[in-house]
């Protein structure tokens, strides 16, 4: 690697020279012989093996390889490169490939190559094939950087991550200059970390010319992203793909779900084998097909061979069950899933049909009321023609929508109805590098972006200025949502890290109750009610996570088989049990301190709901009307428990806390408040700043608080000769928590 190789294109690599060893000037004649019969890899040294020039000419009937001069020509010549084309026209794994060769070919000395993808699971995938590609080992040379996970090292040439992973590496590093390359794959999703990402890196490119940007993307984007950089049209290189096989349309009406599983029953039944793919919408929609097929499947014809229905959850894909040669024919995968999963099934070649529904579920944050509404709509004109492609030329699409339909030309960007507060946190840390004024695509919803400046001032981030405060830095530490970092840094004070850390982790990981069949489901509930705690949610998450630990430390437990019979997931306690680890290490490294577990005291009981409040008093309500009706006090909205709550269905007789703290109010899909813990209007009073209480909007709970606030002011001033009476307001800080 420390050879000066110089190519434009690198296809004499591929032809057959060898790049490492182009300089044979003062070999002996047998070193020239010995050179002359081994090709050696330019990116570790060693011989090429035979399975290289397999895939080698794999790679070279992809679609991407006709375009390899043009690209090369482009990366060398400009800073900014856009590629479209599908997901299996070998963008994704080819483009890197050759953004390695441009920084070989000048030794490395701008930086190495990164590649942002939209799911953590594409980007293992992705790094796994191709380090088989390169011929080099995984996590040495090609590597992959996943929350929790990563298996590169500094010196790794070609590295894989997240988009949001790639934005906390720039908290330590603004300008990227570890990166000669920075490729945003899948940059036509529009996320919010990618979109962040395109606006930072506009700065960026400013202040490193040396630097070259590369998009991809599944379709031709719009105007306005291809100029985004530059203030002109990027130059675009599109990729022909073969066309999709055999489309065909119909209206269903507002019965897709069950058209969709009759056709699924149908394939089985009639068509030829090959997997198949059903883009459904909602992820109760995935569950209900996955059980319905289960069950169903044991009357299809045996003849015919085995269903084997497959869920997979965007942002929880997983391993997918592989099946060898021997069983192709005799089992047909049937993978239920919704957007934005379109470039995910980019590797199976086993793909032979496709069912889309045509619809999509979109989270919108409505900054008034603080929480998501769902809306069901159409997908765009780009995400149904991926659609299309994963059948493969030979394959066949059913769509379940007129042919007639008139899709959107391009989704909307997740920036303009997203919960921006974490984002704006981050790009307060990313003022005090000097990266503040961000230039979106599509900028932020303006109702939204002010509602997370004003909650970030709440929660303390910000100074009198507007400025990030110390509160806010430490805060923009952890990788989780500014409330919940908030409670963590509370948690120092109060003496219960260790019992808040869990709480944080168990929140921020998948949710580890499962929710089975309605066979089951009574077994279930027994099961998960060996852990509710009388305080509420956030305590049973504790008791849940210490009794999985204490089923690891026990030598004769068989902990899946323990989660199993308690009915929880296995592997999303394994990732709260990261988690845990990496918040732990975190506040170690900002030297905060960590308290010894005192789990079950009275003391340690309160101080737990203390930390809680200090982050999460914006997400306070109360039972009205003694019936469960409880009215949240930010928005005079009014919801309910959800039934999986300590004080739902699942423990009747505890009856209804007055007061609650609560973690998310789902508004659209069932206006429910979840992951519930009782407080006391005491405990909030003491918690909250003062500012935001007297900016709750006027209600009858607005009003009792205060009532017990003048109390207790009359009772402090009582004990306290020679206080004034005219400016009670100065006294009311005085119990307060002086994290605020």
């Amino acid at each position: 690697m420390a050879q000066d190789v110089t190519t434009s294109t690198g296809e004499d690599f591929f032809e057959g020279k060898s790049l490492f060893f182009s300089n044979t000037e003062g070999l002996s004649q047998g070193e020239k012989d010995y050179e002359d019969i081994l090709e050696l890899n330019q990116f570790d040294g060693l011989p090429y093996s035979s399975r290289f020039y397999k895939l080698l000419r794999e790679r070279k009937e992809l679609p991407v390889w006709k375009a390899k001069s043009e690209f090369m020509d482009a990366l060398s010549n400009g800073q900014f490169v856009v590629i479209s084309g599908s997901a299996k026209s070998g963008r994704s794994s080819q483009i890197p490939q050759w953004c390695c060769e441009f920084c070989l070919s000048v030794q490395f000395q701008h930086g190495l190559v990164v590649c942002s993808q939209v799911h953590a699971q594409q980007a293992i995938d992705l790094a796994l094939r191709v380090a088989d590609e390169m011929d080099v080992n995984i996590g040495h040379e090609v590597g992959y950087s996943i929350t929790l996970e990563s298996c590169c090292t500094n010196d790794t040439i070609l590295r894989y991550c997240t988009d949001d992973m790639l934005l906390r590496e720039m908290m330590s590093d603004p300008l990227l200059e570890r990166y000669g390359v920075v490729i945003i794959d899948q940059a036509h999703q529009r996320t919010v970390a990618t979109d962040v990402l395109q606006a930072l890196l506009k700065d960026i490119a400013l202040q490193r010319p040396e630097l070259r940007v590369v998009l991809l993307t599944t379709v031709k984007p719009q105007s306005k992203q291809l100029s985004h950089f530059t203030g002109s049209a990027l130059p675009l290189i599109h990729l022909e793909t073969p066309g999709a096989g055999e489309v065909v349309h119909s209206s269903t009406g507002d019965s897709y779900f069950c058209a969709a599983l009759r056709l699924v029953l149908e394939i089985q039944r009639c068509e030829r084998e090959g997997d198949v793919v059903v883009f459904l919408v909602t992820t109760q929609e995935i569950n209900l097909a996955h059980n319905i097929l289960c069950h169903e499947r044991y009357s299809l014809p045996p003849d015919r061979g085995e269903l084997l229905p497959v869920a997979v959850h965007p942002g929880l894909l997983g391993t997918l069950p592989l099946i060898g040669e021997e069983e192709v024919g005799r089992i047909r995968r049937v993978f239920l899933t919704s957007s934005p999963n379109e470039d995910f099934f980019w590797a199976f070649k086993s793909i032979t049909f496709v069912i889309d529904t045509g619809l999509e579920k979109r989270n919108v944050y409505n900054p008034r009321i603080r929480t998501s509404s769902t809306v069901i709509q159409p997908i765009s004109i780009g995400q149904a023609e991926s659609r299309k492609q994963l059948a493969g030329p030979t394959g066949k699409c059913f769509c379940l929508y007129p042919a007639d339909l008139q899709l959107p030309a391009e989704p909307r960007p997740h920036i303009t109805e997203s919960d921006f507060t974490s984002t704006a946190l981050f790009l307060k840390r990313m003022e005090i590098a000097g990266l503040g004024h961000c230039k979106f695509i599509d900028r932020p919803d303006p109702a939204g972006l002010m509602q997370a400046l004003e909650e970030l001032d709440y929660l303390a981030a910000l100074d009198n200025d507007g400025n990030l405060s110390e509160m806010g830095i430490i805060m923009s530490e952890f990788p989780l949502e500014p409330q919940m970092a908030k409670t963590v840094l509370a948690s120092c004070e109060f003496d219960c890290v260790s019992e808040v850390v869990i709480i944080a982790a168990m929140l921020a990981a998948p949710v580890c109750f499962m929710v089975p069949s309605m066979a089951v489901k009574p077994e279930a509930t027994l099961g998960h009610m060996k852990f509710l705690h009388p305080e509420g949610d956030h305590f049973t998450c504790i008791n849940v996570y210490k009794a999985f630990k204490q089923c690891q430390r026990d030598s004769g437990c068989d902990v899946q088989k323990w989660c199993r019979d308690h009915y929880l997931n296995y592997t999303a306690l394994l990732t709260a049990d990261a988690l845990c680890t990496e918040l732990i290490d975190t506040l170690r490294r900002i030297e905060l301190p960590v308290s010894t577990p005192a789990f079950g005291s009275r003391s340690n009981t309160v101080n737990i709901k203390r930390a809680l409040l200090a982050g999460f008093f914006m997400q306070v309500a109360r039972d009205v009307d003694g019936s469960g009706n409880y009215f949240i006090l930010t928005n005079k909205h009014v919801a309910q428990i959800h039934p999986g709550s300590l004080y739902g269905a699942k423990s009747p007789k505890l009856g209804l806390p007055e007061w609650i703290l609560y973690h998310k109010h789902s508004f659209s899909e069932d206006n429910c408040l979840r992951t519930i813990t009782h407080i006391t209007p005491q405990e909030f009073i003491q918690m909250v700043p003062q500012y935001f209480f007297y900016n709750l909007p006027s209600s009858e709970s607005k009003d009792l608080l205060q009532h017990i606030l003048n109390h207790k002011l009359s009772q402090e001033q009582k004990r306290r000769p020679g206080t004034s009476d005219e400016d009670p307001q100065e006294e009311q800080t005085s119990d307060r928590c002086v994290i605020q």
